[in-house]
């Protein structure tokens, strides 16, 4: 797949044009974990990288890298 990038918008990613690339495909993965559309397994996948990598760089991204339901967050609490 082949995608044109503007020249401003590489400016404004302060990437380097050889690692661009993975950027942008880290940010996909990362945004359609938050979405719920993919797994972490799959959007690490994705991204190109290890599950545990692709965990580790979401705050990278501004996604939690745990999402709880609000009721299996009141399930956890329960057993605090």
């Amino acid at each position: 797949m082949v995608i044109e990038i503007p020249d401003e918008a590489m400016k404004a990613m302060k990437v380097s044009p050889e690692k661009v690339g993975a950027r942008l495909l880290m940010a996909a993965g990362a945004k359609l974990y938050e979405m719920g559309e993919l797994s972490s397994g799959a959007a690490a996948e994705l991204a190109g990288v290890p599950r545990t990598l692709f965990l580790q760089r979401l705050s990278e991204f501004g996604v939690d890298t745990f999402r709880l339901r609000e009721e299996e967050l009141k399930s956890e609490t329960r057993f605090a």
